[in-house]
């Protein structure tokens, strides 16, 4: 057997033990809250499946599946796909990211733990960009609430486009930067924590792109940026719910099951991946969005 079966083989392992282990928890949950708590009825629960499992579903599950795959793969763009859609459709700013990110808590968790398993992560990276990055979601996430976090949204889009350039060119003309002499990492975590929060997505777009722009290996980076996502996922998540509280289950449930499902082979691609060639779709992905941004920022 060659090692891209054996690889492929324990893709499908990981799956299998994943979903087995997230259908007895919310199984269980389910169990819990009806029998054992009594916080829902049975009837009220079947009231709720069949309210949320409408056709719109579908269409949330496919967002959050490709837009999990491409932040998985790439390092970015889950939030500001899904929250592009999102506000596209009528949604508010606010409950878009709310949504969001309450998704993205199981999906970046699914995330980091494909990209463990698949040996893509730098504990000491991911300490030193996660602490930073929940203080700075919390920040982001207070300020959305209070101000239009759309206001930051035209300086941030030419930093990512400009950072872009710089990837594709480095990939271009094979320049080896010494990672070694950027330093600020706890600084770039708080930066692309507020961001997130405060934009509705960013913390790839701003961490990944900034990290493989200095000479980070893109493979390590992408992985460790999307296992520091679940902690600042949860500080925003948390924030947002204590600010408007939990709601528009269609569209949360729609994006955790398409992101959850897109997850594990996002990691292993991202493991298989060509470093060079990540670098050319980490340029052109950051490019092609800061693009839209600005269109439609100025149109």
């Amino acid at each position: 057997m060659t090692e891209k079966n054996i690889t492929l083989k324990s893709l499908w392992q990981w799956y299998a033990m994943l979903t087995g282990i997230l259908f007895a928890l919310l199984a269980i949950s389910v169990f819990l809250l009806i029998y054992v708590f009594g916080v829902i009825s049975y009837v009220d629960f079947k009231m709720f499946l069949a309210q949320n499992f409408s056709t719109h579903i579908y269409l949330y599950i496919l967002v959050g599946f490709f837009a999990q795959l491409i932040d998985g793969t790439l390092g970015m763009a889950y939030g500001v796909s899904s929250t592009s859609f999102l506000i596209s459709t009528g949604v508010s700013p606010i409950i878009s990211s709310a949504s969001v990110h309450t998704a993205e808590i199981f999906t970046s968790g699914i995330s980091g733990l494909s990209h463990w398993k698949f040996k893509n992560v730098d504990k000491q990276l991911f300490l030193q960009l996660a602490l930073p990055g929940v203080i700075g979601a919390i920040l982001g996430a207070y300020f959305l609430s209070s101000f239009d976090g759309n206001l930051l949204k035209p300086y941030i889009t030419i930093y990512l486009f400009l950072m872009g350039v710089r990837i594709i060119y480095k990939a271009y003309k094979k320049i080896n930067i010494d990672s070694k002499k950027f330093k600020k990492y706890s600084i770039l975590g708080l930066i692309g924590g507020f961001v997130d929060a405060s934009g509705g997505g960013g913390w790839g777009p701003v961490v990944t792109t900034t990290l493989v722009g200095t000479g980070k290996d893109p493979k390590i980076t992408i992985g460790t940026v999307n296992a520091a996502e679940f902690l600042v996922t949860i500080a925003s998540s948390s924030i947002f719910t204590m600010i408007i509280g939990i709601k528009h289950w269609t569209i949360i449930l729609g994006l955790l099951l398409g992101g959850i499902l897109a997850a594990p082979l996002a990691a292993f691609l991202c493991h298989k991946i060509n470093s060079r060639w990540a670098m050319y779709l980490v340029g052109v992905i950051i490019i092609g969005l800061s693009i839209r941004t600005l269109l439609k920022i100025l149109l």
